[in-house]
């Protein structure tokens, strides 16, 4: 793909689509473990940060998993509900 040069008037999001999200929601049949390994398998982050994702998602519900491009959440998403874990993809 070829971006326009100089062109300050260009909609990034015409070029790539607008962003989206990757919702995890808060899962009672999975230990913490597995919901943080299958994060980090999703996204390819360290434990630290899935970790933090799982616990947000356990606190308040749900947590963001990732903003990225429309295919790139979905992706994840599928990955995450590979074992039964409950996602959601939403224009961010």
């Amino acid at each position: 793909m070829h971006l326009p040069e100089n062109d300050t008037n260009t909609d990034i999001g015409s070029l790539f689509g607008h962003p989206h999200k990757c919702i995890l929601f808060n899962d009672d049949n999975h230990s913490q473990e597995e919901v943080a390994s299958q994060i980090q398998k999703a996204i390819s982050c360290d434990l630290g940060k899935a970790w933090d994702i799982m616990m947000t998602a356990h606190n308040t519900g749900s947590a963001i998993v990732m903003t990225d491009s429309k295919e790139r959440c979905e992706l994840a998403s599928s990955i995450l509900e590979k074992i039964g874990l409950a996602t959601s993809v939403e224009e961010a």
